[in-house]
């Protein structure tokens, strides 16, 4: 229904947020609230939700984040309430990362998660996330390229690099991939 919508941020509560726009105050049910700033504006991804008791509004910082999360609620057993933990918890890399290698105890530790819908997931969702080849490699060349220069392959570090966040400094991003590699 709703495409997405600019406004300011004027309240963060545990599970959601309120945008306001034009006056009217919206709540978004977003998968990190606190990642959100109070009176700074954002734009936000919708995706309206719409069942016969229930109308609610779920919000996404990317238009990446909004498109995992349609795929992962078009998998049979996963809703909306199950779908946003999966993107608070995870990174979108690390999250499509276990799906395409079949990593069934990365999934397992979403709450609610258990192992026949971990199993689901892949099931439903392994080679049909065509977007996150992109991400990964939009957002982790210059760490790919450290790493390669230290002497790794690509098939060494390639399980590991979705793991690490893309906010942290190249050094820090350094960093965590040795330690990952190391474990």
């Amino acid at each position: 229904m709703y495409g997405y919508i600019t406004g300011k941020v004027t309240e963060v509560e545990y599970s959601n947020i309120v945008i306001e726009n034009n006056g009217i105050g919206y709540l978004i049910n977003v998968p990190n609230p606190y990642s959100f700033e109070l009176d700074k504006e954002y734009k936000v991804f919708l995706y309206t939700h719409i069942r016969e008791d229930e109308q609610s509004l779920y919000g996404f910082k990317t238009k990446e984040e909004k498109d995992l999360f349609l795929k992962l609620i078009s998998v049979k057993g996963i809703g909306p309430k199950m779908a946003l933990p999966i993107l608070a918890t995870g990174s979108i890399s690390g999250v499509v990362d276990a799906i395409e290698r079949e990593n069934i105890l990365y999934l397992k530790k979403f709450p609610k998660i258990g192992e026949k819908v971990a199993r689901q997931i892949i099931l439903d969702l392994k080679g049909k996330l065509d977007f996150g080849d992109v991400t990964i490699s939009n957002n982790y060349e210059e760490l790919t390229e450290v790493l390669k220069g230290l002497g790794y392959k690509e098939k060494e570090f390639k399980h590991i690099i979705g793991r690490v966040s893309t906010e942290l400094s190249i050094e820090e991003q350094v960093k965590e991939s040795l330690k990952l590699l190391l474990k």
